[in-house]
């Protein structure tokens, strides 16, 4: 068995484009049904602000790992300057169940969000060809920082003014200096959200705020699931979501909507369907994403940098 530290993963280069490749390629393979995913358990005590999940998958095809992650979830940490979010993830062998590797993944799980959020703007940019478009990030923490430098990486060339908005200005001296001159602080969020073809929302928000008509054609790429008010869905014409199951629930945007406004799964589309199905008509449309987070997505990314570690000879090997 090997570990994996956070310094080792760090080490590797990213490269964003066979990252958001195997989100497309476990997205297909969800969606033909080879896969196990149980519904998430989440562990509550004490403070119930705070929560640990457990996210056990099997993601087959030429992916082929079975797996789970451990993720706790403490907002008040930040209040310490400790992270809110710490993970771990262990990788099984598919056919013997014997565990081969652990992966301390902090990092790892900001990077796979970001590769999920860059094939849903892969497929957007497809659909919407045009001028360039300018993006807006919502809450400048390693989420969003992580967002805009995938953003950057992959659709640089498309993509004209960056807006960017968090409470704590001390976020912002995190901003790349080979993007800074394409980067605009705003004063508050709605300024960002006017303005934003692509929006991309990564805070802790403890309720919804966002309730404005949104620009036309606009992507809202709802990754932190508790910024809008379910008024939103008034203006929106195509609502995504990873699982319907997983991501109505934990008083979500996608379940205010349900239980306020009528949202039925059968309102919404897969990921999958998103990303494959050419038959509906997403051209300038109102698309609104929201990502429960799919632990399919965490084996195929997970198991990824196990063979890119493997490469470069990285990790410790345990008894």
């Amino acid at each position: 068995m090997k570990y994996l530290g956070e310094s080792e993963i760090k080490e590797l280069k990213l490269n964003w484009q066979l990252l958001i490749g195997e989100i497309y390629k476990a997205s297909k393979i969800y969606a033909k049904g080879d896969f196990c995913q149980p519904i998430k358990p989440y562990l509550r005590y004490k403070d119930l602000k705070n929560r640990i999940i457990a996210m056990p998958a099997y993601i087959g095809g030429d992916i082929n790992v079975a797996g789970i992650k451990w993720i706790a979830s403490f907002p008040k940490n930040t209040e310490s300057n400790i992270n809110r979010a710490h993970s771990t993830i262990i990788l099984n062998e598919e056919a013997t169940g014997i565990p081969y590797a652990i992966i301390n993944t902090p990092y790892l799980s900001a990077v796979r969000t970001a590769s999920v959020t860059g094939a849903i703007i892969d497929k957007y940019m497809k659909i919407n060809v045009s001028e360039k478009l300018n993006v807006g990030i919502i809450g400048y923490g390693p989420i969003g920082q992580m967002h805009l430098q995938m953003i950057e990486d992959q659709f640089g060339d498309k993509i004209e003014q960056y807006y960017i908005y968090d409470l704590n200005p001390e976020v912002f001296a995190e901003i790349p200096l080979n993007v800074k001159d394409k980067v605009s602080v705003m004063a508050a969020w709605d300024k960002v959200f006017e303005v934003s073809d692509i929006l991309c929302t990564c805070t802790v928000s403890k309720s919804p705020y966002i309730d404005k008509k949104p620009k036309p054609n606009s992507l809202h790429l709802n990754v932190s699931l508790r910024d809008y008010k379910d008024s939103f869905l008034d203006y929106t014409d195509i609502v995504i979501v990873d699982n319907w199951e997983e991501v109505c629930r934990e008083n979500t945007d996608i379940e205010m909507m349900h239980k306020n406004k009528g949202l039925q799964k059968e309102d919404t589309i897969t990921m999958a369907e998103f990303l494959f199905d050419n038959n509906f008509d997403a051209k300038d449309k109102i698309i609104m994403f929201n990502p429960m987070g799919l632990a399919v997505f965490d084996m195929a990314i997970a198991k990824q940098f196990y063979i890119d570690c493997e490469k470069e000879n990285k990790g410790i090997v345990l008894e």
